[in-house]
């Protein structure tokens, strides 16, 4: 009975952390950022880059570095994605997208090459930008002919595309603003500045919503926030208690001794370990850390860097509840070989 108590014990703990650290300052800001989208973007620009008609080399390019500059977990992800999706963006190069998003942010890439060292942090982008390239194309070789739902997000009328070029801008800035929310609740900045940078964006968002928006616009993408919010949020927080319960029964020092050699058994471990945890923005780098004090080999260490910040127990859950479960198992297998498969080979580096 102890036993159980402390789980359930560690399961709320993970809950409550999750919503205390990262709900407000993470993934509510993802979830108006994705109904803005879903909302505001054409379709047309989005299949001009991701379309399954645009040009593949561009598409992939452009989605293998898109997460760049957003310091989004695996499950913040998942609203930005849905809503990207929604609008028609070609299978593979949303996936790339999903995969790129948490694994390629500048934050996570500079702070492994300073904690974790110049080798490691150097074999993680390049390794992240190739992995969210090759699942995209697997991805979309496998599924391809199986997928076609695109919904018209917005249909404009005769007098709005008089105004268009006007709209757009005023839409670029809107979605620009929402961006920067985002940036500035993850940043590293001072409380002061944060709150102050803050006040000036939230007020500027909400001047473009009642101002320069009609007001079905604003009603559309309230919308479009609240029903990815519904559809994502209840399985994220059922995992993210699991995924609690989970590091509590499995101990660090417990898979540190099984990944203490480069073997295809401790990659497949790491990479499996990672893909089932949750790990926040930047959180996964101490844990590795840790984990390396603890003689975790850096074959393993870079599987788990591959496969961590990509998917989650949470993210797992989600994301059956956007493209079903055969294409989330897929996503799943690949991430999980790819990122064995390549921390083995750096293993030996």
């Amino acid at each position: 009975m102890e036993i159980v108590t402390k789980l359930l014990n560690a399961g709320i703990a993970s809950l409550i952390d999750y919503l205390l650290k990262h709900t407000l300052t993470c993934l509510i800001p993802a979830f108006f950022i994705a109904g803005a989208i879903s909302s505001f973007v054409s379709k047309e620009s989005v299949l001009r880059y991701f379309g399954k008609d645009s040009n593949r080399i561009i598409a992939y390019l452009v989605a293998s570095v898109s997460g760049t500059i957003l310091a989004v977990c695996s499950c913040t992800v998942l609203p930005l994605f849905a809503g990207i999706y929604r609008l028609g963006a070609g299978f593979g190069p949303a996936i790339t997208f999903l995969y790129s998003g948490p694994a390629i942010n500048v934050l996570a890439m500079v702070y492994s090459a300073r904690l974790l060292g110049i080798d490691l942090g150097l074999a993680r982008i390049i390794s992240a930008i190739l992995l969210s390239i090759i699942i995209g194309i697997s991805m979309e070789t496998l599924f391809s002919s199986k997928d076609n739902a695109v919904e018209n997000p917005l249909i404009l009328s005769a007098q709005e595309k008089k105004d268009k070029n006007r709209e757009d801008r005023v839409k670029v800035t809107f979605i620009a603003l929402l961006v920067l929310i985002l940036l500035t609740l993850t940043s590293k900045l001072s409380l002061f500045l944060r709150l102050s940078l803050f006040v000036v964006e939230a007020i500027s968002v909400v001047y473009i919503a009642l101002r320069l928006f009609k007001k079905e616009e604003t009603l559309f993408w309230l919308t479009e926030t609240f029903r990815l919010f519904k559809l994502i949020t209840p399985l994220l927080l059922i995992g993210v208690f699991f995924a609690g319960v989970i590091k509590q029964a499995v101990p660090p020092n417990l898979i540190a001794n099984y990944v203490g050699e480069n073997s295809l058994t401790a990659n497949l471990a790491a990479s499996m370990f990672g893909a089932l945890m949750y790990f926040a923005t930047l959180t996964e780098v101490p844990i590795v850390k840790a984990l390396m004090e603890l003689g975790m080999n850096k074959g393993p260490v870079l599987s788990l860097l591959l496969s961590g910040p990509a998917l989650s127990l949470p993210s797992i859950l989600a994301l059956i509840r956007i493209i079903g479960v055969r294409k989330t198992f897929a996503y799943l297998l690949l991430v999980v070989v790819l990122s064995a498969t390549t921390g083995y080979i750096f293993g030996f580096i």
